[in-house]
């Protein structure tokens, strides 16, 4: 019964889904652009593997290029902070590879994701200069990912709220005689926070295979969450940690 159904629907599904894909690659791609990308392009891509192709193709992403090609090309931008103004919640970012892009308390208020794009992180160097008190704020649930972000003095993220995730990246603070006031990771979050219109997600950070470099510990939690579930692993080069920041876990009374 349920063969002989979908037997049925499929001349439907086709004759609608035909016109559509009679259009070019160039012209579907404009028409997926004024999408939202979260759930309408990301639903689109579930459709058909050219339907993927196109909805996830590198022209629907905001690009930041430094030096910019072409000036009159939409979605490149000359700075990190420029291409953050202009996205809507749930765009991507990719920051191009190769010499080092400015990032100086940008401060992010809506769960986006920021990708580098180099092969490693190394490739792709975000730094917080001297004077600044972070390279990256963020007040919503964000990734970021294949980064190296580095601060002269200060600390290269500071979390206040939501959700981030940190994946394979390298978070560097410089050595100075201010080791005592750098941390490559600060968190502010309160996780019962009554006024915050985060509450029903909850606040956390979750590091994934990342090389946490200097400052005095890795993290620093001024608010009302706790390191958690520390692991790391050591190459010949190199330490990768992964771990979380999250609710305190009291412990049980016995």
């Amino acid at each position: 019964m349920a063969k002989r159904r979908r037997h049925e629907l499929a001349p439907v599904v086709e004759e609608l889904i035909s016109p559509m894909n009679s259009l070019d690659d160039g012209c579907l791609m404009h028409i997926f652009s004024f999408l939202s990308p979260i759930p309408d392009r990301y639903n689109t891509a579930l459709v058909c593997h050219r339907w993927r192709f196109l909805a996830c193709h590198p022209r629907l992403w905001l690009r930041v290029e430094r030096p910019i090609r072409d000036a009159m090309e939409p979605g490149v931008y000359p700075d990190l902070e420029a291409a953050v103004s202009a996205a809507r919640p749930g765009d991507t970012i990719l920051i191009a590879a190769g010499g080092s892009h400015v990032a100086c308390n940008i401060q992010i208020k809506k769960p986006i994701c920021i990708i580098g794009g180099g092969d490693l992180p190394d490739d792709t160097v975000l730094t917080c200069s001297r004077g600044f008190d972070n390279a990256l704020e963020f007040l919503s649930t964000c990734k970021i990912a294949n980064l190296t972000i580095r601060a002269e003095l200060g600390c290269c993220l500071l979390h206040r709220g939501g959700r981030l995730t940190i994946q394979e990246c390298l978070l560097q603070c410089e050595q100075n005689p201010l080791d005592h006031l750098s941390f490559p990771i600060i968190s502010t979050a309160i996780e019962y926070d009554p006024f915050s219109s985060l509450k029903e997600q909850g606040h956390g950070v979750t590091v994934v295979r990342t090389r946490i470099e200097g400052g005095a510990r890795a993290v620093r939690t001024n608010g009302t969450l706790a390191l958690r579930h520390v692991r790391a692993i050591y190459s010949r080069s190199s330490v990768f940690f992964w771990f979380e920041v999250g609710e305190k876990v009291e412990a049980p009374v016995h």
